[in-house]
Parts: structure tokens; C-alpha cells; sequence
């Protein structure tokens, strides 16, 4: 089954926006269990795209617009970057005196293909990379809660493995205690007393 997980912000046309945009996508890959060379080219190539997002020339108060994106389908991690802008980026040959220019060479290096899109909705472009992120697996993180408070569609630890719970079902003991049954998508039933804490992902 194919997941999409992304992350979407905006940021002022401002000099302190790359910075942020890398502190930002750090954390996000952080999350997602990115290593160290995935984590600095990523950086290197959001810092570029934003960097040319901020040399547009539009007014002031449009901002810039960043995703960050991964599919399971292709383990493609994709980075997104918007502005307001016409025209269309284009790789150059700059001089060896030019101060500019070499931002999307650094791009076109790094990427596993790249290229520019019209904005959806909107006046301007998004510019946009794809880097090979087989191994990234951007799920939420866990959390522990008691078997009463569980819901059907949430993802459950057991056995060493995540499990989807089909159905939730209580039973009260002539004791007065409750046991809880998860019916699982796959795997046999887990029964647990209610208070029981369990690992948990997905749906509050």
C-alpha cells in the first residue's frame, strides 16, 4: 500500500528563512529516521532552492512556500520550494569571477532528477528535487496508552511487530475487571486487562 507523509510551511522573504528551512527539515527527517548523508544533502539542496526562491523578484510579502514530502511507492524524498515568480530557472555557465549562478548545478548534482512545475492555485512556480530515500521511514511515533483507549484503524505493538486493529471489544469479569480483545488484521486476537499500557500509532 502506498503512504504519502509530508510536511508543508511558509516563510518570509527573508535572509534568516534558509536557516530555518534547514532547521526545519532536520527536524522533520529527524523523525523519520534519515541518516547523516541523507540529512546534509537534503540540507544543502533545500538551502539552494530557497536561496533562489528569495532572489525573486516579487513583493515583499509574498512568501516562500517549502514541502517536504516521501512515498513509499518509489522511496523518493521530495523537496518542494514556491514562490510568486515568472519565468522558469534554468542551469547556467557562470564565470569564474560570478558570485551567482552555481545554486542549481549544486541541485542537478545532488538530485535524483529535478525540474519546475506552475504553482497549483496560483501565480508563480514550485521548484522541486527528488533524492533517494529508500531506506527513510517516515511513520509517526509511538505512544503508550491504556488497552480501554484504543480504537479500531489505530496500529498496535505486539510480538515485536505493528498491527492494525480491526475491531475493540470489552469484557467486564464477575470480579468487576475488564478485559480488552483487539482483533487484528492479521495475527490472532490480543487480549489484555484494560489498564494494560500498549504501543500506539495513528488515530487519537
Amino acid at each position: 500500500m502506498t503512504t504519502l507523509d509530508d510536511v508543508s510551511f511558509r516563510l518570509p522573504r527573508r535572509a534568516r528563512s534558509v536557516p530555518r528551512a534547514r532547521a526545519a527539515l532536520h527536524a522533520v527527517l529527524g523523525g523519520w529516521g534519515a541518516g547523516d548523508d541523507l540529512l546534509d544533502t537534503a540540507e544543502l539542496v533545500l538551502s539552494e532552492l530557497v536561496t533562489n526562491a528569495l532572489r525573486v523578484r516579487v513583493p515583499a510579502d509574498r512568501q516562500v512556500g517549502v514541502r517536504i514530502a516521501h512515498s513509499s511507492t518509489d522511496g523518493l524524498l521530495r523537496l518542494e520550494v514556491s514562490d510568486a515568480g515568472s519565468g522558469r530557472p534554468e542551469l547556467t555557465h557562470p564565470a569564474t569571477e560570478d558570485e551567482h549562478g552555481r545554486g542549481l548545478h549544486v541541485v542537478d548534482a545532488l538530485s535524483h532528477r529535478w525540474g519546475v512545475s506552475p504553482r497549483p492555485g496560483g501565480i508563480g512556480k514550485t521548484v522541486w528535487s527528488e533524492l533517494k530515500a529508500p531506506a527513510l521511514d517516515p511513520a509517526p511515533p509511538a505512544r503508550h496508552l491504556a488497552a480501554i483507549a484504543i480504537r479500531a484503524g489505530q496500529h498496535v505493538r505486539a510480538w515485536g511487530a505493528w498491527h492494525t486493529v480491526r475491531s475493540v471489544a470489552t469484557l467486564r469479569h464477575t470480579t468487576g475487571s475488564l478485559t480488552v480483545t483487539l482483533t487484528l488484521a492479521d495475527g490472532p486476537p490480543l487480549r489484555l486487562p484494560a489498564a494494560e499500557p500498549v504501543a500506539v500509532r495513528g488515530l487519537p
